[in-house]
């Protein structure tokens, strides 16, 4: 496969990966949601249930940070770059190079551009799984289902789905236990393909500046 025709294919692979739900991406609208059945909500024993609500406080409590990330596509190929978030709504992806990919999180927008290409793509945030880390105020009931949470070896892990639109993809959470920090999660898009992203050397409450968060347009 060229490097030219591989392009679309490892856009949709980068786009699926940090914010699933997405099955076809491509310039343009988005298409309408169809109807969705009930999310089946996870069975949490009260343990479980107190679990669930620190991982809501852990989520809230944080504000800014940033961390070198690693991504494991649905294939087994691995990427890294710098990941900056900044609640509420903002967030940025920066691929390392050689790769051209950009991903900003702004004004209820999320913006891929390939700056090799000149070519941006546009996304509501509210159709995205990871959308969900950037709500102001998460949580983790009502418009958003548990659908799964495990605890064991030192790990938190906890699925969630938009409850009005579970077939767009899910989200699962991965913490340390102790102290309760974020360490990667896992999206699975809307045909079962899962890539996850790993955080390293994360640094909380860095002083994000604004800039970073600036949307990309067709000429930068």
């Amino acid at each position: 496969m060229s490097a030219n025709k591989s392009r679309p294919f490892i856009r949709t692979v980068i786009l699926t990966g940090l914010l699933g739900g997405i099955s076809s991406i491509t310039p343009g609208p988005v298409l309408a949601q169809g109807t969705a059945a009930t999310p089946q909500a996870a069975v949490l024993k009260p343990t479980d249930a107190g679990w669930i609500a620190r991982v809501q406080d852990a989520l809230n409590a944080i504000h800014a940070i940033n961390a070198r990330f690693q991504q494991i596509a649905p294939d087994g190929s691995r990427s890294a770059g710098q990941a900056w978030l900044d609640r509420p709504g903002k967030m940025r992806f920066d691929y390392d190079k050689p790769s051209p990919l950009l991903l900003i999180a702004n004004d209820g927008k999320v913006v891929y551009q390939d700056r090799e290409l000149g070519q941006v793509t546009t996304l509501p945030l509210d159709r995205t799984p990871l959308g969900l880390l950037l709500r102001p105020d998460l949580r983790l009931s009502g418009d958003v289902t548990v659908t799964a949470f495990q605890h064991d070896h030192g790990l938190v892990q906890v699925t969630l789905v938009r409850t009005a639109t579970p077939s767009e993809g899910s989200l699962t959470l991965i913490f340390n236990d102790s102290p309760l920090t974020l360490k990667s999660w896992v999206v699975k898009d809307a045909q079962g393909r899962e890539t996850q992203i790993d955080l390293f050397n994360v640094v909380s409450n860095p002083g994000n500046p604004a800039t970073l968060f600036a949307l990309p347009k067709e000429q930068d």
